[in-house]
C-alpha cells in the first residue's frame, strides 16, 4: 500500500473514531498499520502472529474488538467463506477480484476479471446504492481434485 493510501486510511479511521466517540489508541492504529501491510486476505491468527513478530503485544480480545471496529468503519471487509473460516481484507482491495473457494480444503484463490468488474460496477439496482461487492465461487481446487483422483485409482 502506498503512503498516500495509508494516510487516507488513518484519516478515515480517525474520523470514524471521533464520530463514534471511541478512543484513539496506539493499539488500534498499530493494528491498522499491520493490516495495511497484508497484500491480501488475512485471518486473526495471521495478524496476531505478525504483531507478535513485530514485538507489538496485544491481547486477542483487543484484536477482535479492533477488527470489528474496522469492519464497522468500512475500512476492512469480513469474508465468512464457510462456518469455520473467517478472513479479512482491506476494503480498498476487496472489490477488485472474485474469490474461488475450495469446498474440500477451504483454500481461497483470488482471480481478477476486468469484464466482470466492469459489469458489476455498471449494475443499477432499484432503491439501493452498492458500496462494494464480493463474489465467491465455490468448487474444488486442483490439488483436492488430484488427491481425490489418486484415491479413486488406488482402490
Amino acid at each position: 500500500m502506498e503512503a498516500k493510501e495509508y494516510t487516507e486510511m488513518q484519516t478515515l479511521f480517525t474520523e470514524y473514531l471521533t464520530d463514534k466517540k471511541l478512543r484513539k489508541t496506539e493499539e488500534r492504529y498499530t493494528i491498522l498499520k499491520y493490516i495495511c501491510a497484508f497484500p491480501g486476505h488475512f485471518d486473526m491468527c495471521m495478524l496476531h502472529q505478525q504483531l507478535e513478530d513485530g514485538n507489538f503485544h496485544v491481547s486477542k480480545a483487543t484484536l477482535y474488538n479492533t477488527l470489528e471496529v474496522l469492519v464497522d468503519a468500512g475500512l476492512i471487509v469480513r469474508h465468512q467463506v464457510n462456518t469455520k473460516v473467517v478472513q479479512y481484507e482491506l476494503r480498498l482491495l476487496a472489490d477488485t477480484h472474485l474469490h474461488l473457494v475450495c469446498t474440500k480444503c477451504g483454500a481461497i484463490r483470488e482471480v481478477r476479471n476486468n469484464i466482470l468488474k466492469a459489469d458489476l460496477d455498471s449494475l443499477k439496482i432499484s432503491r439501493f446504492t452498492p458500496e462494494y461487492y464480493s463474489l465467491y465461487i465455490y468448487g474444488i481446487c486442483s490439488k483436492c481434485k488430484y488427491k481425490y483422483k489418486m484415491q479413486k485409482l488406488s482402490k
